[in-house]
């Protein structure tokens, strides 16, 4: 079996910076370095196309350009990179979304896969016009599942639910392949509906021992009803040909972290009614010091950004070191990041999946026997 890796198209901006934003925080002002235009984000999705990486996270909030339409635009500037693409199932009906689900697999040639956001602000949810609560924003997600999913196995659908109501709904034409389904929530209602529903849970980079117990957990609940889901991890890479120059980098992104700009993320963040921001947030606490929390692994990110807060630091051979003891608790698929976007593709690509390719662990999804080999480009 072989590790599949995705990479992220900053929609909000990218930057030799930190981009800050998300959940319910604006993007910062670095996200003006370089804007999310289409020429710019397909660059990076033919870097990551050729470097091995499956496919390409989007993410979905008021802080970035819609995932659906750039993703559209851009995958006609690839061929075979797939597309993680983050949604909010409150914001469309289940049948217009499994109707769009299946017209994007159509025109791409089966490259779409799902990232169900439910959304843990209320704040940014009301400004699209949703009033939910956060449980009953869940709720309505598994029954927006249970709706998508059965439309695209070909079913009518009659669903008179708690907070959808759909009569004789049904697609003219099926998806082929039928989208996987990602999503991530640590909340109870939340692995409910990842044992019931999806494909593939994802969690945040919390230390291999925190996740660890996520794993047992939704395990246990999906086994409870048959179903046994894959596992992804969501984190961010400073990746480099010696560990002091990964750690220096990481230090010059800290010392570009302007204090007020810190003060004002850490307080936004805090009345976040995610459990899962909750959690990176205890990672630093919003401190500077003692960001390694495991080793290789630094929370330092967090300080600025929401959601996805940690980063693999190091090495090329110790973030490869990392990522299978990531692969060891049962983490399958890795969705990564890093700034800015375009070179640290290559970083990472030149020099860490060809060292997992030689350990037999990761094969390229394109039939190349590794990773390509040209010069990494200059990230002074």
């Amino acid at each position: 079996m072989s590790l599949a890796f995705h990479w992220f198209l900053p929609t909000n901006g990218d930057s030799r910076h930190v981009v800050g934003g998300g959940h319910g925080t604006p993007a910062t002002a670095s996200g003006r370095d370089r804007p999310p235009t289409v020429a710019y984000l397909s660059q990076i999705a033919r870097a990551a196309e050729d470097l091995g990486f499956v496919g390409a996270l989007t993410p979905t909030g008021a802080w970035c350009e819609d995932a659906w339409l750039t993703t559209a635009m851009v995958s006609q500037h690839t061929e075979r990179l797939k597309f993680l693409v983050a949604f909010r199932p409150g914001f469309v009906s289940p049948t217009l979304a499994a109707q769009m689900a299946s017209t994007f697999q159509r025109q791409t040639g089966g490259r779409l896969l799902l990232n169900v956001v439910t959304g843990g602000e209320s704040n940014e949810q009301r400004a699209y016009g949703d009033f939910l609560d956060k449980d009953a924003r869940y709720r309505r997600t598994g029954e927006f599942l249970e709706v998508v999913r059965a439309l695209w196995e070909g079913k009518a659908v009659d669903l008179d639910g708690e907070h959808l109501r759909v009569e004789d709904a049904r697609l003219a034409r099926v998806p082929e392949p039928v989208p996987e389904v990602y999503f991530g929530g640590s909340s109870p209602v939340a692995g409910e509906i990842a044992a019931r529903s999806v494909d593939v849970y994802l969690t945040w980079g919390e230390p291999p021992a925190q996740v660890a117990e996520k794993i047992a957990w939704i395990r246990g609940l999906a086994a409870a009803r048959g179903r046994t889901p894959r596992f992804g991890i969501r984190l961010h890479v400073i990746t480099r040909d010696t560990s002091e120059q990964a750690w220096a980098e990481a230090g010059r992104l800290l010392d570009g972290f302007d204090p007020d700009t810190v003060r004002s993320v850490q307080s936004g963040l805090a009345r976040s009614e995610s459990e899962g921001q909750r959690r990176m947030l205890a990672l630093h606490g919003g401190r500077r010091d003692a960001l390694e929390i495991h080793p290789n692994l630094w929370a330092g990110i967090g300080l600025v950004r929401g959601g996805a807060g940690t980063a693999l630091v190091g090495s090329h051979d110790e973030v490869a070191e990392r990522i299978k003891e990531y692969a060891a608790l049962g983490i399958e698929e890795f969705v990564l990041s890093g700034y800015p976007h375009l070179e640290e593709a290559y970083w990472f690509g030149e020099g860490v999946l060809p060292r997992l390719a030689a350990q037999g662990v990761w094969r390229h999804p394109g039939g190349k026997g590794e990773a390509p080999t040209a010069q990494v480009p200059c990230a002074s």
